[in-house]
């Protein structure tokens, strides 16, 4: 039977004079891209199974500015970002959460400057500091045990932030065969959707980028490749429909097979 709970908003915990230890930032993709939706859930399934004391901020929260940074419009960006750390100061968060590498390192890293200062983790670090201290522990019989997995780097989880280890050490508590792509961690590829490249056609070339990298998952013979941002997850998933590969290989985000393997 699936888990039915409510996800607070910041403005009702607000109302009953509480405040959120953790603002889970959902991000464009997780709120509207049907696909992303599924890992949103089921982080609010860890969430609620470990009973951390979280919030959203629903209507309130809106684009982070990413897209338009990296298109070039700073000024829209300056806009967007203006409006949420407004939000986020009058709501007094301190730590935020999100699923997106894009949000993350835009909260993390470009927000401060503008009067935004916050603790920004991203999924894969919480799920790791959560089996860590042993409140995630896979089930015996999960799903995944002996199973091959590689793992995709997102880039700005990656190159960007050096978050390297994280996604990597809950993997490795699968009891699973772990693989590495021959382009991972510094030297990872990108799955061709960042630089706003997500919202417009690629140009003209030989190959698109992210059938250069399902080329990479597909060598190494992983029958499930673990993502970690929803551009990504988009752009693998299109790569593994346009190699017809869909019965042989599984694009899953960490957060769905941490849900999974832990029978949440």
């Amino acid at each position: 039977m699936e888990n039915t709970f409510h996800v607070p908003t910041v403005a009702e915990l607000m109302a009953k004079g509480q405040t959120p230890d953790l603002l889970f930032w959902v991000g464009c993709a997780g709120s509207f891209d049907e696909r992303a939706q599924r890992i949103t859930k089921d982080i609010c399934k860890i969430l609620n199974h470990v009973g951390l004391n979280y919030a959203i901020l629903g209507t309130e929260e809106s684009c982070t500015g990413d897209p338009a940074k990296r298109a070039g419009n700073e000024f829209l960006f300056q806009m967007q970002a203006m409006m949420n750390i407004e939000i986020l100061n009058g709501y007094e968060i301190k730590k935020i959460v999100t699923a997106c590498p894009h949000c993350f390192n835009t909260l993390k890293n470009e927000y401060p400057e503008l009067g935004g200062t916050f603790e920004v983790i991203h999924h894969t670090q919480l799920i790791q500091d959560l089996i860590d201290q042993g409140k995630l522990r896979p089930d015996d019989g999960h799903v995944f045990k002996g199973k091959k997995i590689t793992y995709h780097d997102p880039c700005y989880l990656g190159r960007a932030n050096e978050v390297y280890e994280a996604p990597r050490k809950v993997l490795e508590s699968l009891d699973a065969q772990l693989s590495e792509l021959k382009r991972c961690r510094s030297n990872g590829l990108c799955c061709g959707a960042g630089g706003a490249q997500m919202f417009k056609e690629p140009e003209p070339g030989n190959k698109d980028v992210n059938i250069e990298r399902i080329e990479d998952v597909i060598e190494s013979k992983a029958e499930i490749v673990a993502a970690a941002c929803p551009f990504c997850m988009t752009m693998l998933s299109d790569g593994v429909k346009i190699k017809e590969k869909e019965q042989e290989i599984q694009v899953l985000d960490i957060a769905e097979i941490t849900a999974r393997a832990n029978k949440l």
